[in-house]
């Protein structure tokens, strides 16, 4: 990067460094993308079943509703070309989720020669899509730490966000401790100070997804807030997914049978296919949420928190799938015990977060 140019006092063009440049927020729209889905799935088949699978159209004619979900994946994809900000993009991903998971409800009519909506494996292929799509956005989180370059494009993402449509006071400070990670890095001096003005010139503006989400805290007891159930819900997760290893791993040893006069049921699911799932499933949670939590005995705060979050979500998407297809509406219940898992972690991760950065850039994350 060159400095600004004596005759001009302008910043001479900067030559890029990176064909991909990774969003600071990528990864959590991936995440509200997925579960925004997962729960399009549940609701679709349970308000299916609760109406008796009405037909949409008239005569011969049957609407899918895969033909709605490629609508509002469609119309998610032209929301996030048309416009800027972040409204916008949350737009798109709510949208996106929704027809995604509309999509996806109807895999089994794509892969059977008879269009069998209730084909036995829809549930493992919608959970092989699920987890892949995980795994790629945090393949590419996490693969290497954050560029000088990266931070500096995201730090001027925010700062454009700004000019049209002014920032609350948490997007100005993401941007702040994106410069700041850049400028310790070595970041152009000269093109900082510039992003830096664009920031100090936009508009305050109050933060409506904060506001809305310190509402429904507010709403929340006290003792729900308390960092205990960090504790409860971590030790569960380790609890939980230690249990299915050992009984998938059993149940391909040992199945129905008879010993004397009692029956021994040790297979986890009718499907090998599920029952491998909740395996892999319940290894990676395990090797997510028990270092996480030996680790948070030992006195980390933030990496902890943020395995223990990756490890909810494994938990909630692939358990939900998986259990829609065995158990029907029980599964909405498992979902509903991961989603208030997730929400503990996710609180608790951001309040870590917001003491981590008052003094560490190291901290800022892709």
């Amino acid at each position: 990067m060159t400095p600004p140019t004596p005759a001009t006092g302008r910043v001479a063009p900067v030559r890029p460094t990176a064909v991909l440049v990774r969003s600071a927020y990528g990864a959590v729209a991936v995440e509200w993308f997925l579960i925004v889905a997962i729960t399009t799935i549940l609701v679709t088949r349970a308000y299916l079943a609760l109406t008796g699978y009405p037909q949409v159209g008239g005569g011969n004619l049957h609407i899918a509703h895969a033909l709605w979900g490629g609508a509002l994946m469609m119309l998610a994809l032209i929301t996030g070309w048309l416009f800027l900000g972040a409204v916008p993009r949350v737009v798109a991903v709510i949208m996106g989720g929704i027809g995604f998971g509309l999509f996806l409800d109807e895999v089994g009519k794509f892969v059977t020669r008879d269009n069998d909506y209730f084909y036995g494996p829809s549930a493992e292929i919608m959970y092989i899509l699920v987890v892949l799509i995980l795994l790629i956005s945090r393949i590419v989180r996490d693969v290497r730490k954050p560029t000088t370059a990266e931070a500096l494009a995201n730090a001027a993402s925010i700062a454009a966000d700004g000019v049209a449509h002014g920032l609350p006071a948490r997007r100005r400070e993401q941007a702040t401790e994106l410069l700041s990670f850049a400028e310790d890095r070595g970041g152009d001096p000269a093109l900082v100070a510039n992003i830096r003005g664009v920031l100090a010139s936009s508009a305050d503006t109050p933060d409506r997804l904060m506001q809305w989400r310190d509402r429904a805290i507010r709403l929340v007891p006290g003792f729900l807030r308390s960092p205990r159930w960090v504790s409860i819900v971590g030790w569960g997760l380790a609890f939980l997914s230690a249990v299915t290893v050992v009984a998938g791993t059993l149940s391909f040893y040992f199945h129905e049978g008879r010993r004397g006069d009692v029956d021994i049921y040790l297979e986890l699911s009718r499907s090998h296919i599920a029952t491998w799932i909740l395996l892999i499933s319940g290894v990676i949670t395990l090797a997510l949420t028990l270092p996480a939590m030996i680790a948070r005995r030992r006195g980390a705060t933030l990496w902890p928190l943020r395995s223990l979050r990756l490890g909810a979500l494994v938990f909630t998407l692939s358990n939900a799938l998986v259990d829609f297809a065995l158990e029907g509406f029980g599964a909405l219940a498992n979902l509903a015990l991961g989603l208030f898992a997730l929400s503990v972690i996710a609180y608790h991760l951001s309040q870590a977060q917001v003491v981590t950065a008052a003094g560490d850039h190291d901290n800022v994350h892709m």
